[in-house]
């Protein structure tokens, strides 16, 4: 019988080829400055998303995303594709990779 694995050993398990160049989410930084709850912050798992509150702007890494698409749930922006806003996938063969376990 196999063990089952932590979320923890999970994560450890993952790596990630990014598409460095292509950003596979896209966001408006100074839209965002408009948002009232900034869910992104709390509900990416990766921790992409940061809220400056000294700068008011939001920030936002591609590179390490887990493309689980919780940020494309809470932001209406994102779920809606407004201007300025996209939510993708990354190109075939980039992204997050998971062992299997």
């Amino acid at each position: 019988m196999m063990k089952r694995m932590s979320m923890d050993d999970r994560l450890a398990a993952t790596r990630f080829d990014s598409d460095d160049a292509n950003a596979h989410i896209v966001i408006d930084k100074e839209a965002c400055r408009t948002c009232s709850h900034k869910a992104c912050t709390y509900s990416c798992p990766a921790e992409r998303y940061k809220w400056d509150a000294e700068n008011d702007v939001m920030t936002f890494d591609h590179v390490g995303c887990l493309e689980c698409g919780n940020c494309r749930l809470v932001c209406e922006r994102l779920n809606e594709r407004r201007p300025g806003y996209d939510w993708n996938y990354p190109i075939h063969g980039k992204g997050f990779i998971a062992k299997e376990g």
